[in-house]
């Protein structure tokens, strides 16, 4: 087991599908001919598509075998089966779109590719699936570069924190600021104009005309439970009995004696108990 394991290590095996890899794909190349490019025309075209050194052409089709045969009769091809080409579309004198195809009946047919010569350069028409990955992949580039590129602008440092440093604007702290204002280095921002500001507020105010607030809406069971919340507080209320409550008030009167000439001593003395004469036996 263990020989096997070194010996796929040592020689490896070359991957069937290397083959498909180094392949050109179609879609990035392009073929024409000098020569016939001032002559093209609807009637020739296909004899310029089945060139030997155009790389879109197989050898292997049915055009071929009626060309060989020397037989002219382009309907021919209907009543036979395998791939064959056909012209599908002519813009004289620039465009023609032609078609390869696989037979089966006079009246049953399977496209395989299409092929568009511009201005006598041949290419290979894309599918949707490819134009998609194309599109596809040229957003998300543009977006890795633009992340890429604002990650380089983002800087960090614990007594600052986070910052935005951009490549036309120094690290510049409020003081150098202040300075070069002073001198008149740097243009201060003008106040907006009155006809500025009137206009703004005109636009705000168009576009909250035409987009009002739409305030937020109670969700349904919330509102049912409030509405049932407000209906128990009103039955409630309904059956309550009536409370009388008596507030008695209390009325102190003072009254306030006028002060006497009298000292105190004299007005707390009492006069003295009577003598009492004793009856004796």
């Amino acid at each position: 087991m263990s020989s096997s394991i070194f010996s796929s290590y040592l020689c490896p095996k070359p991957p069937d599908t290397m083959s498909e890899q180094t392949k050109e794909n179609p879609l990035h190349i392009s073929w024409h001919d000098s020569m016939w490019i001032p002559h093209l025309n609807s009637t020739n075209v296909m004899d310029y598509f089945a060139e030997r050194t155009n790389p879109f052409y197989s050898r292997d089709c049915n055009n071929e075998f009626i060309k060989m045969q020397q037989n002219t009769r382009v309907d021919q091809l209907t009543h036979m089966q395998g791939v064959e080409y056909m012209l599908l579309h002519t813009q004289e004198p620039i465009l023609y779109i032609i078609r390869k195809q696989h037979r089966y009946s006079p009246t049953q047919v399977t496209p395989l590719a299409n092929y568009h010569i511009i201005g006598g350069q041949v290419y290979q028409t894309p599918d949707l699936g490819s134009v998609i990955n194309s599109r596809v992949l040229g957003a998300v580039s543009n977006l890795n570069s633009a992340f890429t590129e604002m990650q380089s602008f983002s800087h960090y440092h614990p007594s600052r924190g986070y910052w935005w440093q951009f490549r036309n604007q120094g690290d510049q702290t409020e003081q150098q600021k202040k300075e070069k204002e002073k001198k008149g280095q740097v243009k201060k921002e003008e106040p907006a104009s009155l006809f500025q500001q009137r206009r703004v507020d005109s636009l705000l105010e168009d576009l909250q005309t035409r987009f009002p607030y739409k305030y937020p809406t109670v969700p349904q069971q919330a509102q049912n439970a409030q509405n049932q919340q407000q209906e128990g507080s009103k039955a409630g209320e309904d059956t309550k009995p009536d409370v009388k409550v008596e507030v008695k008030v209390e009325v102190k009167t003072e009254i306030k004696t006028e002060p006497s000439s009298q000292t105190p001593s004299q007005r707390t003395a009492k006069p003295p108990p009577e003598k009492r004469q004793r009856t004796g036996p």
